[in-house]
């Protein structure tokens, strides 16, 4: 049997009033609804509205994946409903305000060759982690102050925050550990260079952001890069105390270099391989 009279059989499971739900929502280009969507789209009561989400969620119509919010599943995904949205956009509905932030916007921007297994989510709220069909989506929660640097970006007919280039390189700065380590920063900042990042934009986020590592290993890795940084020496003169890790995902070993007050574990030959090939 075709697959299209497949998908015609679980369409018909559907009552006339849920199934006058989904076209309506659908052909507004929805992927994503909410209880009051179902209840604005039908005119009823939010009871009616949430114990129709639960039934089309039990006919395999619509996945849940949070508290209120509906992935629908449409008549491409076939019989078994294996069907996911961009996760971007499933992203975007987990936690609000958020950004794709890290090493997921370093590979939507193109400074990175890896593909994340793993969705990042900045957010100054409290969320946690969930896996929805295979992937992960981590929020990871930040100051107010550090909540700037992003704006909407077309995916499908979608608007997701991403974070710009500038902000992604700061953001994985200030925690390398969400972005693959700092061998994928020094990558990405490889790679900003011939990109239209705006290097005195990305000193501007690091005296915003406020971390004093993250402006260490910024300041060590462009000068390993031959990058000239604008204000270069009004950052090193405003180097905070201590040394902390090149690279957090380390062990703390290695020297402690006093020009950038940094704790160097990691072999620069490992994550500059073309500068000493």
């Amino acid at each position: 049997m075709p697959p299209i009279n497949k998908n015609e059989s679980i369409r018909k499971s559907l009552s006339t009033r849920e199934s006058r739900a989904l076209s309506k929502l659908a052909g507004e280009s929805r992927q994503i609804i909410t209880i009051s969507d179902i209840a604005n789209a039908l005119d009823i009561h939010r009871k009616s509205a949430k114990d129709m989400a639960f039934a089309l969620k039990e006919k395999g119509w619509l996945e849940r994946i949070a508290h209120g919010k509906y992935l629908i599943v449409p008549l491409s995904a076939g019989e078994d409903s294996v069907y996911t949205a961009h996760e971007f956009v499933i992203a975007s509905a987990l936690v609000e305000p958020m950004y794709i932030g890290y090493w997921s916007a370093m590979n939507h921007h193109g400074l990175t060759e890896q593909v994340p297994q793993t969705v990042y989510i900045v957010t100054p709220e409290r969320a946690r982690k969930r896996e929805i069909h295979g992937v992960t989506y981590q929020p990871v929660s930040v100051t107010e102050q550090k909540f700037f640097g992003y704006q909407p970006t077309a995916v499908g007919s979608n608007h997701i925050n991403i974070s710009s280039i500038e902000k992604t390189l700061v953001d994985c700065a200030d925690h390398p550990e969400f972005c693959g380590g700092i061998g994928e920063l020094t990558k990405a900042l490889q790679n900003a260079v011939d990109s239209r990042c705006s290097w005195k934009r990305v000193v501007e986020y690091l005296r915003r952001v406020g971390n004093g590592a993250a402006t260490k290993r910024i300041v060590y890795l462009t000068d390993q890069l031959d990058i000239e940084l604008p204000q270069y020496s009004a950052l090193t003169e405003e180097f905070t105390t201590g040394y902390p890790l090149l690279d957090p995902t380390r062990e703390a070993t290695g020297t402690h270099d006093s020009t950038y007050q940094l704790r160097l574990n990691v072999d620069p030959e490992t994550i500059l391989p073309e500068r000493h090939s």
